[in-house]
């Protein structure tokens, strides 16, 4: 899966994304660090890739609806570091196939995942 990973993000984040086979690129590393959120969707939405991130913005359907685009996970774990972070996502990887989450808005946090998708 096509996959950019958010600047607010760790480099593990990328590097687990990586190792489970994922086409995954870092907004860090493209140089996209410190830009707007707006500037940084209308990339992600010509890659079209699935975003991950920490940033609640992303999550809200009223501006990122589920089916119009290539996905979102929120990841949101109840401590701050970035090992509650790294733990989440390999839950999430461990319990789903991220295609499956393709076009959806998806938030995961320790009690479980939300998965938002288009009607």
């Amino acid at each position: 899966m096509r996959i950019k990973v958010d600047e607010d993000l760790p480099k593990v984040i990328l590097t687990t994304l990586v190792s489970y086979g994922h086409d995954a690129v870092s907004a860090l590393t493209q140089g996209m660090g410190g830009w707007k959120d707006s500037a940084l969707w209308q990339v992600v939405q010509a890659e079209e890739r699935f975003l991950i991130t920490a940033d609640k913005g992303f999550a809200d359907v009223r501006f990122h609806p589920p089916g119009t685009h290539s996905g979102i996970l929120l990841l949101r774990p109840e401590q701050s570091g970035i090992k509650p972070l790294v733990e989440l996502l390999q839950r999430v990887l461990a319990a789903y196939d991220l295609e499956s989450l393709a076009r959806s808005v998806a938030v995961a946090t320790p009690q479980g995942v939300r998965i938002r998708q288009a009607r």
